[in-house]
Formats: structure tokens, C-alpha cells, sequence
């Protein structure tokens, strides 16, 4: 049975402070998506999923405890992947990805103010992302809970959390100034190298 383990940072807990704190990266990562990992493999054993990659479980299971808990998983696993410490970040797109959104959005700054704004927007808890179509084509989506645009046929690019855990301790209910601070971190040599693979 394939057994799920815990993602290893490629960053120090602190390296990303001041945008993300310690703390929330204790709580964040050594907690709620330890849980995640936890409560996945103690779900899978004898069910049809138990030998899946992680991005097929999503894709095909249910809504339901082995849906929630895979898709939280890997959209936490492209979240911390997708920032380095604010030194480091190559802070503006180029490529391909960088024609494809101003082809779009006519500016970075205008794909921006418009991911911010979903972020804002969606109720509750959950996830907006930057995804491509099999055209290349690039759209936002709000995904409630642990929903991830893979099951659309997506491909994910870049994902702000906004649940609550995910900046509560540092930014307690603003959610704008946590979406706006994240673009410090934000590496896009990352995102551009999930567009282009």
C-alpha cells in the first residue's frame, strides 16, 4: 500500500517571516497538514484507492473523507512549494506565462488585483487558483474546501489558502493584506515551470 508522508519544506520555518511567521508555519504545516497525511493513510488501507497517486484520488474519489483529505494534501503540497523567502522569490512572471497573462489580464498587475479580489470573495474556507486549460488558456477559480481544479480538467498553477488557519495568527481576520503580502514570497519560476511542464 502506498503510504503518504509528510511534505518536507524547501525553507526554513522562519524564512518566510514577515509575510508568513514561524508560528503559522508550525501550526500550518507541522499540525493541519501533518492531520491531513495522518488521516489519509489511516483511510486508505483496503479501499480502491489505497495504491493511487495523489492527484488521481482527487480526480476520482467522492466528496467525502478520503476526497477532503487527499485534496488537501496536494493543494498544500503546491502551496509551500510555490514560495521561497522574499531575498530569493523571482517576484514577476516571464515566458510563456508572462505573454499568456497579459495576453489576458492586459498586466500582471491587473491578474493580480483580480486573484486578490477572488480571494476576498469567497466565502468561508477554501483556495483560489491560477490554472491552464489544455490550450494554455489561464483561468481563476474559487474552490471551496479542499477542492483542487484538477477535478475540472485544470491544470494548477499557483493557489492562495484562505482558510482561516492559513493566516489567522498573523493577519487575524484581514484576509486582503495576508492575499496582497503572499506576492512577496511568491517564486515564479515555480509556477512558470508547472505551466510549461
Amino acid at each position: 500500500m502506498k503510504k503518504y508522508e509528510l511534505m518536507a519544506l524547501p525553507y526554513a520555518p522562519e524564512a518566510l517571516e514577515p509575510v508568513i511567521s514561524k508560528e503559522t508555519i508550525g501550526f500550518h504545516h507541522g499540525k493541519h497538514l501533518q492531520a491531513y497525511v495522518d488521516n489519509l493513510n489511516k483511510l486508505l488501507p483496503d479501499s480502491e484507492y489505497e495504491n493511487m497517486a495523489l492527484e488521481e484520488i482527487v480526480r476520482k474519489a467522492p466528496a467525502g473523507a478520503v476526497f477532503n483529505n487527499a485534496g488537501q494534501i496536494l493543494n498544500h503540497e503546491l502551496y509551500f512549494m510555490q514560495f521561497k523567502p522574499i531575498g530569493e522569490a523571482v517576484h514577476v512572471p516571464k515566458g510563456a506565462l508572462a505573454a499568456q497573462i497579459e495576453k489576458q489580464w492586459g498586466s500582471v498587475e491587473a491578474f493580480k488585483a483580480e486573484f486578490e479580489a477572488k480571494g476576498v470573495g469567497l466565502f468561508g474556507s477554501g483556495w483560489v487558483w491560477l490554472s491552464a486549460d489544455k490550450d494554455g488558456k489561464l483561468v481563476i477559480t474559487q474552490e471551496a474546501n479542499a477542492a483542487n481544479p484538477v477535478q475540472k480538467g485544470l491544470k494548477p498553477l499557483l493557489t492562495f489558502d484562505v482558510w482561516e488557519h492559513a493566516y489567522y495568527l498573523d493577519y487575524q481576520n484581514r484576509r486582503p493584506d495576508h492575499l496582497a503580502a503572499l506576492w512577496q514570497i511568491v517564486d515564479w519560476r515555480v509556477v512558470e515551470g508547472r505551466y510549461d511542464g
